[in-house]
């Protein structure tokens, strides 16, 4: 049995060789299983690439495939994904936020209890910005709402996976990619296991709050129309207070005559009509460009280097 463990690095020059020291004593405990490191650089500005090179000079088990610029987190999995040789392939964070010490666990129940997949969600959100916080929270309780991919409160990037479902997440070459929700929707058989939020053991998140805000709007797009639904919805609610407010002003202006006055009034109305049309035009005019972006067929990432290449599935099956 061959498992592939895929991890993005960003500028995680810092945290590589702690990352390393706890997989191999993993890797130690599961001498059963055949292993393959595959780091996936995301074009990092530090000693990152250089780090990963050291490793893999003293470590046959170690690949890595190199981008030729930042192409993101969600490209750097997908990477992955396509250069994975496991029968089973492991995502994990390399500043430890996900424990390698859950792996045999992990292990056990997809070969011993018939699971396609084993996820992790954290269960505590302790050490972090308590507004970031509160709004992730509200981002998964909506998507729960919006969408019919499972998408899990706390969930992680952190799984491990049959060739099955790797193979169907391949089989999804979109341009714009959410993971958390194309893990869900999927399907499969997937068991859930929790754990306490774990801090970096070395270097800084890459993750701003802006950032975690444009992410989770590309995952709402990527896995729901609602908000055209809601757009258009609140395009007819106005209409109708629009025509009430009409009939209203008539009526009074006959009955009462000198009611037609209050341009500030009218002011107001205007800039806030104005408002509510420029944000739904803002919300069609995200499903368009995220259309934009999937029309032009671009790579997903650029590959600069790499000491693997990337097999196909006949290729797998046959080893």
């Amino acid at each position: 049995m061959k498992l592939t463990v895929i991890v993005p690095c960003y500028n995680e020059e810092a945290a590589l060789h702690y990352f390393y020291a706890e997989i191999e004593k993993v890797m130690q405990n599961m001498q059963e299983v055949e292993f393959e490191l595959l780091f996936v650089n995301d074009g990092s500005k530090d000693q990152t690439l250089e780090v990963i090179r050291e490793l893999a000079a003293k470590d046959e088990r170690v690949k890595y495939v190199s981008f030729s610029r930042n192409f993101g987190k969600e490209a750097a999995i997908y990477a992955g994904l396509e250069h994975s040789t496991g029968d089973l392939t492991a995502i994990m964070d390399a500043d430890l936020q996900d424990p390698p010490a859950l792996l045999p666990e992990m292990y056990k129940a997809i070969t011993e209890e018939g699971y396609d997949s084993v996820a992790t969600r954290r269960v505590s959100r302790k050490g972090e910005p308590p507004i970031r916080s509160f709004f992730a929270r509200m981002f998964y309780r909506l998507m729960k709402r919006i969408s019919k991919a499972d998408i899990v409160d706390g969930a992680r990037d952190y799984r491990l996976m049959s060739r099955p479902f790797v193979d169907a997440l391949l089989e999804m070459s979109e341009y714009n990619r959410f993971s958390k929700g194309l893990f869900g929707w999927v399907g499969f058989r997937t068991k859930w296991l929790e754990y306490e939020n774990i801090e970096r053991v070395a270097g800084e998140t890459k993750w701003s709050f802006w950032k975690l805000f444009l992410y989770s709007i590309d995952g709402i797009v990527a896995f729901s129309t609602m908000p055209l639904s809601l757009a258009a919805l609140l395009g007819v609610v106005m209409c109708l207070v629009a025509a009430l407010a009409i009939v209203f002003i008539v009526v009074r202006q006959v009955l009462y005559g000198g009611s037609a006055f209050g341009w500030p009034s009218m002011v107001c109305i205007t800039i806030f009509l104005g408002g509510i049309q420029l944000l739904c035009m803002g919300i069609l005019g995200s499903y368009l460009a995220k259309t934009y972006l999937e029309v032009k067929k671009r790579p997903i990432y650029i590959c600069k280097e790499t000491n693997t290449r990337r097999k196909n599935r006949m290729e797998i099956e046959n080893e």
